[in-house]
């Protein structure tokens, strides 16, 4: 019940002894076990749960669903409050803390609502999430295109502010402004409407060519070899082909459902030449030459050309070695089955996997037994005492805080800071929940008014199995590699000290994002870490040194393919988002990039790009995933590889990378911090490095293992 009702509930049911006290304080459970005198004449022995319901994530207004109008509002009210302080020829405080104020209104309320739309398994929740999630893009595209904000926000940044200003508030500044820009803010009035247009535009032709992309193909019986026909899902006449069938043993099944789930579909491929083109429009009404110049300004890399540079040079180095693992790959088909014909595209997963079984004997059931979750979980806190000094402490819950009985809190606790942040961990399986691996900011953190802290506030989404009477929930290695990945970006929220939350964690350049994440990958296939906290949940016996090495092999093998296949994902993306309009059509530039960065051609009648739904999400920043890989690697060799638990080598990513967030321009970042310049060609250089590092360790295990 909630809180005030709490006494009438005690005055109109129960009169209390003096005697009776609470087992635990409001908030929790309050507990009464005593006797109890109804004002009734009959005695006897009863308890008590008064539970005091919170909101969500703690916000009072979310004990119920309706609570989202009432938050709405709220958020409606402070924003036009700021506003008219902004705009106030009195104001007292600067430009930039007021824009980063209106920034963490709306960010905290449209972050939790789009996390709550997305996540919470009560309808009626999420659809007031939904509710809530598009009033504050109303609100957002009205402040916009709000031209008197615009030119106080440019007074202030480009002809100084009328209170002193810090490197750190013109950077913030800036970034306000550039992203006011984008709108087309500055642009005449006919521009500005055709920009909000644009965007609608986009919006739409992305959401609808996503929800096309896992359609099933639906072909007749006849269609398909005999052979095959009762594998795939049927109904009556017909054959339904809802996906890849990669990890199937027979080529034919492998091949049949590659060319058919990735048959040309006209309506896709409207969709993605309308998201194209209306991003092209928006980039030449916004001033720029191509969309993909719009969308790496201001990252590492900075211009298209560099991205290219970087992708044609790794190309070349890595070519002769992705080719070795495109042969290994073959003689495997070949002693499986000399008659199935040459290596192709349908094939690399399953044999990827084969490889790693077969050579390695890395089957995720002999490994699971070693990665419980609560060993992990250890793992972590382990490595993060290490590094950082801190702990994460698994904090108690107050009925109504979260979306699901399964979801547990960690508080993030510095052995001298104190309490830095919390982290929701939605770790398990569910009826109806998304099934992928995700971070999500619900709060950034940043230096309030009073000098105090807002301490930051994340969710880890996974999706693990439910732990059984037998035994706790086990994790194959790849899911320790996800959890680790994810517990990167949580680390990057809860680490960085920024001043402002427009720039607290991972609300960075996104070609810099994923460098924290894919550092903790580093450290979760590093042989002497996995030792430390790989335990078998029956025996507690440490994983086996053999059994170690096999598995770290197994994590290197064939990096060379695996690199070029992302070089050609990037590239095709680049090549949409270049110059329009597009020379050919989107299915010609997949088979001309395909032949060019991939060393395995490209099957005809086949449109893998209308599947590929990265094209909606990081339009022209795929590229950002290699980028990442090769600075969490330099990071990696330069001050890890020696100690993976160094304190001092942890507390300088910590204060040099990490707390800055996106508050420093990445470049000057990472020049400071690896002394290095992030040009194409020392990104290249790594990458290549990496792979060759791989393959020699992959080989040393062979060689010693005798495999």
């Amino acid at each position: 019940i909630a809180k005030q009702d709490i006494q009438r509930f005690k005055k109109s049911v129960y009169h209390i002894e003096p005697s009776c006290k609470p087992m635990v304080c409001f908030g929790k459970i309050v507990q009464f076990q005593t006797q109890f005198k109804p004002r009734c004449d009959h005695k006897k022995c009863v308890r008590v749960l008064l539970v005091e319901l919170q909101g969500l994530f703690g916000v009072p207004q979310l004990t119920t669903k309706e609570g989202f109008y009432c938050l709405t509002e709220k958020c409606i009210q402070k924003a036009d409050s700021l506003v008219t302080e902004a705009l106030s020829t009195s104001r007292s405080r600067k430009m930039v803390e007021i824009f980063d104020e209106l920034s963490d209104t709306l960010c905290q309320v449209a972050d939790l609502a789009e996390f709550i739309r997305f996540a919470h398994p009560t309808v009626s929740y999420s659809s007031a999430a939904e509710h809530t999630s598009l009033a504050i893009s109303r609100l957002v595209e009205k402040l916009n295109t709000n031209i008197k904000l615009y030119e106080a926000l440019k007074g202030a940044v480009c002809c100084n502010d009328s209170l002193p200003t810090s490197e750190v508030d013109n950077l913030v500044g800036k970034l306000f402004l550039f992203d006011f820009e984008q709108c087309g803010i500055h642009l005449s009035e006919q521009k500005r409407n055709q920009v909000v247009e644009l965007n609608n535009k986009i919006l739409c032709a992305g959401q609808q060519f996503l929800n096309g992309i896992s359609n099933p193909k639906i072909v007749s019986r006849s269609a398909l070899p005999e052979a095959v026909r009762d594998v795939f899902s049927s109904d009556g006449d017909k054959i339904v082909i809802s996906g890849l069938y990669a990890d199937s043993s027979n080529p034919l099944v492998r091949e049949m459902a590659y060319k058919i789930f990735l048959y040309p579909d006209q309506n896709q491929e409207y969709l993605l030449n309308e998201l194209l083109n209306s991003r092209n429009e928006l980039a030449k009404v916004c001033g720029f030459g191509t969309y993909s110049e719009r969308a790496l300004r201001g990252s590492i890399l900075n211009e298209p050309r560099n991205v290219m540079e970087l992708l044609e040079v790794v190309s070349e180095d890595i070519k002769a070695k992705a080719q070795f693992d495109f042969f290994d790959m073959s003689m495997i088909k070949q002693s499986e089955n000399p008659s199935t014909g040459p290596l192709a595209v349908w094939d690399v997963p399953y044999f990827t996997q084969k490889a790693k079984k077969e050579r390695f004997q890395v089957c995720p059931k002999e490994y699971s037994p070693y990665f419980s979750l609560g060993a992990c979980m250890e793992g972590l806190n382990m490595i993060f005492m290490a590094l950082y000094g801190i702990s994460l402490v698994n904090s108690e819950i107050a009925c109504g805080e979260t979306w699901s009985k399964d979801v547990y809190k960690l508080s993030v606790i510095h052995e001298s800071e104190g309490l830095l942040g919390y982290i929701y961990c939605d770790f398990y399986e569910r009826n109806f929940k998304p099934n992928q691996d995700c971070h999500f900011t619900i709060r950034g953190g940043k230096v309030l008014s009073d000098g105090s802290y807002q301490l930051p506030i994340v969710v880890l989404m996974l999706n693990f199995s439910l732990p059984r009477w037998s035994n706790p929930t086990l994790l194959s290695p790849n899911m320790v590699d996800n959890l680790f990945h994810e517990m990167g970006h949580a680390m990057h929220s809860m680490l960085a000290r920024t001043r402002y939350q427009h720039v607290s964690g991972t609300r960075c350049s996104t070609d810099f994002a994923e460098v924290p994440s894919i550092l903790m990958e580093y450290f979760a296939s590093d042989s002497r870490v996995i030792k430390l906290f790989a335990k078998h949940f029956q025996t507690k016996e440490p994983m086996p040194e053999k059994m170690l090495q096999k598995l770290c092999a197994s994590k290197r093998l064939f990096t060379a393919s695996e690199t070029q296949l992302q070089i050609f994902y990037a590239a095709l993306d680049q090549n949409y988002h270049g110059f329009h309009p597009l020379e050919e059509s989107t299915t010609n530039i997949l088979a001309l990039t395909q032949n060019k960065f991939y060393g395995l051609p490209y099957v005809p009648n086949t449109t893998w790009q209308l599947r590929f739904s990265h094209l909606v999400g990081y339009g022209a920043k795929y590229y950002s995933y290699l980028v990442s890989r090769a600075l969490a690697y330099l990071i990696w060799q330069t001050y890890f590889k020696a100690d993976p638990l160094s304190r001092i080598q942890g507390e300088k990513y910590r204060m040099e990378c990490l707390a800055h967030g996106g508050g420093k321009h990445p470049s000057d970042l990472i020049s400071d911090y690896l002394k290095v310049t992030p040009t194409s060609q020392t990104l290249a250089k790594a990458l290549n490095n990496e792979i060759e590092n791989d393959q020699y360790y992959v080989a040393q295990v062979t060689k010693e293992l005798h495999i």
